[in-house]
């Protein structure tokens, strides 16, 4: 991918990396959503039996487990995987299937409020 910039990178391998994890969990394109501005986030709506479920990551926290509560509230989250940044799909689906049945994930995360672009392009780039 010569010649592209890092946030073309990230914009690419995200929306790649989202679509392994959506294909992994059994999520359809349609209940997926990425950006990538001053922060890339995700989102995949999850199905299961209760309130709402969405499994979110940002580059700053990576991947967590909220309930939506109400849509101009920010959602509730219940679970955060923890390391690393970037897990390989079948972890995300395992993270999902823990909490799902009821386990707990780890501690909240934080990767540091300075992001390193170049960085999370070379995480994101095995997707490419």
């Amino acid at each position: 991918m010569r010649g592209m910039d890092d946030s073309a990178l990230i914009s690419l391998g995200l929306a790649r990396y989202v679509r392994a994890v959506a294909e992994e969990i059994g999520v359809p394109p349609e209940g997926t959503e990425f950006e990538v501005s001053d922060t890339a986030t995700a989102y995949l709506g999850l199905e299961g039996p209760g309130p709402d479920l969405m499994l979110l990551w940002n580059e700053r926290r990576g991947w967590s487990i909220a309930v939506e509560t109400d849509p101009t509230e920010k959602p509730v989250i219940v679970a955060h995987l923890g390391l690393p940044l970037v897990p390989p799909p079948d972890e995300v689906a395992q993270f999902v299937d823990d909490v799902l049945a009821g386990r707990t994930g780890g501690a909240e995360p934080d990767f540091g409020t300075t992001q390193d672009r170049h960085r999370l392009a070379g995480r994101l780039s095995a997707y490419l």
